[in-house]
């Protein structure tokens, strides 16, 4: 059985083409930021899923697909649940249909490296290069992401780059500067998405009863992306606002 949170059909911000998107439940990051901090608990509103309904849904939604679509599970932190997807993966692959993983890339053991073989392009949402300025924003290690990407390229794993733009908290140049000296030789990184911070999450903050820690802070400038789309585009070549 799988925790799933929610469902978004035909997505087309999570992998390439057309998607089935599988949110699933839990995470153990709790970024400042998170616009979905209802699917943080691992219990939370889950619904227990088998894996036969996920793969009807998306031999369903197939024919949407075309070439390019196909599935991809995001969360929350869809390797915590690594185990159970190992066996759901297996499926998809012999129906045919392109999987794509969002992930932190923050857990690692035998079931996550499995799953990872599995994925046929892990989307790595890196929140900042600096490990104490990514403890700030995530109260977490961003030690184990810096590994994980660094299997990805040593496996010929593809994978894209996500990085949430928080003015004045991810958005220093140093740390960008940073960030692009160690990951602009990777062969395997195919395309950086810079994320616009927004605030669309924060009445959920509201309705949980808890305090949204990035009070204030204003949503991104047209001027503040296409800035830091400069400063990504000294060391990558396929560099996108998403």
């Amino acid at each position: 059985m799988i925790r799933v949170h929610s469902y978004e059909s035909l997505g087309t911000f999570d992998g390439p083409g057309l998607r089935l998107v599988v949110f699933l439940q839990g995470c153990n990051f709790r970024c400042a930021y998170c616009a979905n901090p209802d699917t943080i608990d691992l219990k939370g509103e889950a619904q227990e899923t088998t894996l036969d309904h996920i793969i009807e849904m998306a031999v369903s939604q197939k024919p949407f697909f075309g070439k390019r679509g196909g599935i991809t599970f995001s969360g929350g932190e869809p390797t915590l649940q690594a185990a159970a997807l190992v066996p759901l993966f297996k499926r998809l692959k012999e129906q045919g249909i392109h999987i794509c993983l969002d992930t932190n890339g923050s857990i690692w053991n035998e079931a996550v490296e499995e799953l990872l073989q599995l994925t046929d392009l892990v989307l790595l949402d890196v929140k900042e290069f600096d490990a104490s300025q990514h403890r700030l924003l995530t109260e977490r290690s961003n030690a184990q992401t810096l590994r994980t990407a660094a299997w990805l390229e040593a496996h010929d794993r593809p994978f894209w780059m996500r990085y949430v733009l928080v003015p004045g908290y991810s958005d220093r140049e140093e740390h960008i500067r940073a960030l692009g000296e160690h990951f602009g030789h990777y062969k395997q990184l195919q395309r950086v998405e810079i994320l616009p911070y927004h605030t669309l999450g924060v009445h959920k903050y509201e309705a949980l009863g808890w305090e949204y820690r990035l009070k204030g802070v204003q949503e991104n400038t047209p001027a503040q992306l296409e800035e830091a789309r400069a400063l990504f585009e000294h060391y990558f070549t396929a560099v996108y606002v998403n």
